[in-house]
């Protein structure tokens, strides 16, 4: 259901792999590397009551993260659409944890249902957003409003109007020093910080270009079963449907757009681009494309070529490359290199030891909770969003799309309310088959 799948390279750190790999669980292997001496000797000891929003794989990896990164924390509250979600998250968690009291969550405190989210965060301290990112403005809003610190993983918006509402609730959430980290994750690993620190030191000059990747086989597929209603097929399924997921440009690929910001040190003021689908196109697919490629044109001047796929037998590549006027970067999963332009190299990091940087962004949270800090992460987790979001909108409108303009947008793909009542937002033909974006005819904004 994410970006951290059984496709991802070799090498990648992910969060599945993180919860499968039972001995990481242990503080012993993760605190001495990191050497967070903060988060045992604070003096604000206060036990911080977490609440987990989403219970799916994502949302059960981050909870066992937030349960190992501080030791005087507690899951008290759990919510979901889905009972059986709920129920199958809550033992996965319990059962890493072993014999740990930190696993608190009784049955009142087990919410299921579309006004579940309020209930859990609630009661907690700290709360964990990981619902299909379709549902994340209106969480967000409501954690910040309530004065939660929050993890949210990302994409934080599936539309603009999404987008708007977070940047809004970001700006509350510092004024009221409240920490939010986004799971941007590579803004917490050593080897995309080890290239960062010497792009600041000006190694390779101003960037003037780049590629970044996200191929690869694509992720799974939930098929309908026999007596679901349009929109729990569509929730059940929801990588396939734009206003839970946004299209995997967003969902995905959005990691190596936001690196591009990152090391560019800027957002995009344009994007034009193309994509389809031409493996992945079952009825199971819903509406997003297997493909995009997008130029993305920058304030500076520099232009990053983007491109992700979803199709099996083709190659494959999760990384980032750009070119500067001394010489240039790549990074990839643990690994970071600057050449200057006669292939001299300047700076290598080879990180097969460095620390999981999942587990880090949740150590970091609760050390500056502890300490009296504020993390501010969702500015830019919206600017990335949105990054995204207009290079999904040139691929399947065919056109240049500003992103002043865009952000203008009030085409809502996600609506505010729901019941089990509702229609679907998106609705098939009498065939069964949902409309495929056609560049030239589709309203993006």
């Amino acid at each position: 259901m994410n970006d951290q799948n059984s496709n991802s390279p070799k090498g990648t750190n992910s969060r599945r792999t993180f919860v499968k790999n039972s001995a990481l669980l242990s503080g012993a292997v993760i605190m001495p590397s990191m050497q967070f001496n903060s988060i045992f000797n604070s003096t604000n000891n206060k036990k911080l009551k977490i609440a987990l929003v989403g219970c799916g794989g994502r949302g059960t990896g981050a909870a066992i993260q937030a349960l190992t990164a501080d030791d005087n924390v507690e899951l008290v509250a759990m919510a979901d659409a889905f009972e059986d979600r709920l129920q199958s998250s809550l033992a996965n968690i319990t059962k890493e944890m072993g014999d740990s009291k930190k696993v608190n969550v009784q049955k009142k405190n087990q919410f299921v249902g579309f006004d579940a989210a309020q209930k859990a965060m609630d009661l907690g301290d700290v709360v964990i957003l990981a619902t299909p990112p379709g549902f994340r403005p209106q969480h967000f809003e409501y954690a910040v409003n309530n004065g939660k610190h929050v993890f949210m993983e990302k994409p934080v918006a599936t539309d603009v109007p999404g987008v708007r509402k977070v940047l809004a609730a970001a700006k509350k959430a510092k004024e009221n020093k409240l920490n939010v980290v986004v799971g941007l994750q590579r803004h917490y690993q050593d080897s995309y910080l080890a290239a960062i620190d010497q792009l600041k030191q000006d190694k390779i000059g101003k960037i003037v270009s780049g590629q970044v990747y996200w191929n690869s086989a694509g992720v799974w597929v939930r098929e309908r079963q026999p007596g679901q209603s349009e929109l729990e097929y569509q929730m059940r399924n929801w990588y396939y449907f734009n206003w839970l997921c946004g299209d995997h440009i967003l969902e995905q690929h959005i990691h190596n757009i936001d690196v591009a910001n990152w090391f560019i040190g800027e957002y995009p003021i344009s994007a034009q681009g193309m994509g389809g689908r031409q493996v992945r196109t079952g009825k199971d697919n819903g509406e997003i494309y297997d493909h995009h490629f997008v130029e993305y044109t920058y304030p500076s001047g520099a232009v990053i070529a983007s491109q992700c796929r979803h199709q099996p037998d083709t190659m494959r590549r999760v990384s980032e490359f750009f070119q500067g006027t001394k010489g240039t970067v790549s990074t990839a999963g643990d690994r970071a290199e600057l050449k200057d332009w006669n292939g001299n190299m300047i700076f290598e990091h080879r990180g097969k030891d460095d620390p999981n940087p999942y587990q880090v962004e949740h150590v970091k949270l609760f050390e500056s909770i502890r300490n009296g800090g504020v993390i501010a992460n969702a500015e830019n987790g919206a600017k990335s969003t949105m990054s995204a979001i207009i290079g999904r909108m040139a691929t399947y409108s065919g056109k240049v799309i500003n992103w002043e303009e865009a952000m203008k947008s009030e085409l809502k793909l996600a609506p505010d309310t729901l019941t089990w009542e509702s229609p679907a937002p998106v609705q098939p033909n009498a065939d069964g088959w949902y409309e495929i974006p056609t560049p030239g005819k589709s309203v993006v904004m």
